[in-house]
């Protein structure tokens, strides 16, 4: 009997598949919500939508979400899909999700690689959700699960699912990629049944750890509260208890990111190499946090190309070095 790899052990828990289409033009982007009504666990008072600019001269979706009660998708179709698509997870310290209401550029350039794109807008423990520091997760898995069961819609193979974090969204695309097999909430309609296993994850200047020395301050306060205790802070540190399957997984950092430590990349390469699982860890020398992912010209970072090639190498349908 032939091993099963982990992409078959994706399509075997797949229920709601449909065949991907082929396409000549892409349809419109467009942004809708992840849950069928309220998201699970409410608090009362009641969670309400707001957003703020993030500078005060800079464009008009430049915007930043200090409070979510509406978590949301927002696609971007590739004209030319290779049945791939990728969930971009984006940072802003647990705080607020640094995130507009058009696809993003890196959603575009994916896009343009043939591969569909989504940004999330997930919800923040400090509205005061029942789930916690799982309330973030509960939106990621459910939204892996809207795209597996809505795959034919945008010419997605369902087994074909990358994921991507940047800064606090690496911790939450981390904790996505090595706790699929943790139940954050009970089924709420039939899409509930698909699977959340990734096939392959990147992680750019991610936040990782909650222990201290190289936790970030800000991240560790708003996901866990001021007075969380050493077990609280190690069971939610990215880098423990790593499942054996751990999808393959890309790491990019700058050595003088003086917002989060690199200590947290070279922490997550370290635990998933021990696993042994395939890791991929590069470190620049200077960046900062944050870097432009996308030039004015449309040039990626050289951290985008080298996970296209690693995350190519690993299964998923982007062009790569032997396509």
């Amino acid at each position: 009997m032939m091993p099963l790899d982990r992409r078959t052990l994706i399509a075997a828990g797949l229920s709601l598949v449909a065949t991907p289409r082929l396409a000549t033009a892409a349809p419109a982007p467009r942004r809708f919500p992840i849950w069928p009504g309220s998201p699970p666990g409410m608090p009362s008072p009641a969670a309400a939508d707001a957003f703020v600019q993030r500078s005060p001269n800079g464009p008009a979706d430049d915007i930043a979400w200090p409070h979510v009660a509406t978590p949301m998708l927002t696609v971007c179709p590739a004209a030319r899909p290779t049945g791939a698509a990728v969930l971009l997870i984006p940072g802003g310290g647990y705080a607020r999700v640094a995130v507009g209401r058009e696809p993003s550029p890196v959603a575009r350039w994916f896009a343009a690689q043939g591969v569909t794109a989504f940004d999330l807008l997930y919800r923040l423990p400090h509205d005061g959700w029942a789930a916690g520091p799982d309330a973030p997760l509960q939106d990621a898995q459910r939204a892996l699960r809207v795209i597996r069961a809505r795959a034919g819609e945008w010419g997605i193979d369902p087994t074909n699912i990358a994921a991507m974090g940047f800064s606090a969204g690496g911790h939450l695309a981390a904790r996505l990629a090595a706790r699929s097999a943790l139940v954050t909430y009970g089924p709420i309609d039939a899409l509930d049944a698909q699977p959340t296993a990734l096939l392959t994850v990147g992680l750019l200047f991610p936040v990782i750890t909650m222990t201290q020395p190289f936790a970030h301050g800000q991240s560790k306060r708003e996901l866990l509260g001021r007075d969380a205790d050493a077990g609280r802070a190690a069971r939610y540190s990215a880098e423990r208890d790593l499942p054996s399957d751990m999808p393959p997984t890309f790491l990019g950092h700058a050595a003088d990111d003086p917002v989060v430590p690199v200590a947290n990349s070279i922490a997550m390469f370290q635990a998933v190499h021990a696993l042994p699982r395939p890791a991929e860890l590069h470190i620049v020398e200077t960046g900062g946090h944050g870097p432009r992912l996308i030039a004015a010209d449309g040039t990626p970072h050289p951290w985008l190309a080298r996970f296209a090639t690693f995350a190519h190498r690993h299964g998923l349908k982007i062009p790569g070095d032997d396509a």
